[in-house]
């Protein structure tokens, strides 16, 4: 059965480059010629030579599966026949994918998470569950879905399509003012009788769900992200695990601007032309990461005294935002 890892880069120039970068961490770790690398675009152009020489590139049209977080509610219009693993553009692949494969194999469409069944994740799920008769939705994290595209998951994905154009009458909340496909594939799942993959922290995790101690070497494939433990202020009671080593980590939002990301891309393209020395290790250090660790220090440090001077400064808005 063909295996295939695919990412969506359509609309701003930012996803093409995400997904170059995705792409060059697939093929750090995924050479064999078992899975293929496939980019859907509507800008094939920008990609650099090296990218576009290895991945399977499908071309769009500009608006042709949505825009924002629509985009991956139309996997099933994309996917090869067989096993397809959706990574979204953000994220970095830190090993081997092989048997991530095998774990999902037979599973129609799926996710890498859990259940709930009440609170609030991007709306009531207490009411969402009651409105549709459903004991609970899987919960996950929308970086990444699997599915074996035919019959099964056509019509996950057509429900799905149904769902969102509900999204605001449901009771469903907005991300970046834009519905979020996480909670309208969890009800299209669930409403379909697909399941998640229990999550056990091996597989993905991001920054998010882990603001402590954040450790990540793509060369060596190594990744360690901490959830710290109560009483510390900062504890992610919604996350079950305090330590994980993730296969992909999901640099969800703005964490692609900040310098473990960045690094790792900087050596990641050094590396994809075999050019990678140490003192690029060293650049990357000097260059990248210890600049904006001395600007968090003072960030950190004098941010009561800058409030009382000069106020709150105005949150930037977002690159991702579609205006």
């Amino acid at each position: 059965m063909k295996k295939t890892v695919l990412t969506i880069a359509t609309g701003k120039p930012l996803y093409i480059n995400l997904a170059v970068n995705l792409a060059r961490s697939f093929y750090r770790w995924n050479t064999n010629a078992e899975i293929t690398f496939c980019i859907v675009t509507d800008s094939p152009e920008l990609l650099p030579e090296d990218v576009a020489f290895s991945a399977e590139i499908k071309t769009i049209r500009p608006g042709e599966l949505g825009e924002g977080f629509s985009t991956k509610l139309f996997l099933d219009k994309v996917a090869p026949q067989g096993q397809t693993l959706f990574i979204d553009s953000d994220c970095l692949i830190f090993g081997d994918l092989s048997s991530l494969f095998d774990r999902f194999k037979g599973m129609q469409v799926a996710v890498v998470g859990n259940y709930i069944s009440s609170g609030e994740w991007f709306g009531d799920i207490n009411a969402v569950c009651k409105r549709f008769d459903v004991p609970h939705l899987p919960k996950f994290n929308g970086g990444l879905y699997y599915l074996e595209n035919g019959d099964a998951a056509a019509r996950v994905y057509e429900r799905a399509r149904l769902i969102e154009k509900q999204y605001d009458e449901i009771g469903f909340v907005r991300l970046r003012n834009r519905p979020n496909d996480e909670v309208i594939m969890a009800l299209a799942m669930q409403l379909e009788g697909m399941k998640p993959l229990i999550d056990d922290g091996s597989i993905m995790s991001d920054p998010l769900a882990c603001p402590g101690k954040y450790q990540i070497d793509i060369i060596k494939g190594n990744t360690l992200l901490v959830n710290p433990p109560l009483p510390h202020p900062e504890h992610r009671a919604w996350y079950p695990f305090e330590k994980v080593h993730p296969l992909i980590v999901h640099f969800l939002g703005e964490y692609t601007l900040h310098y473990p990301y960045r690094r790792e891309v900087f050596r990641l393209e050094k590396a994809a032309d075999d050019k990678l020395t140490q003192l690029d290790n060293l650049r990357s250090l000097i260059r990248i990461e210890y600049p904006e660790r001395l600007k968090l220090f003072f960030k950190n440090t004098f941010r009561s005294t800058y409030h009382r001077l000069f106020g709150v400064r105005k949150i930037k808005s977002s690159d991702r935002i579609i205006t």
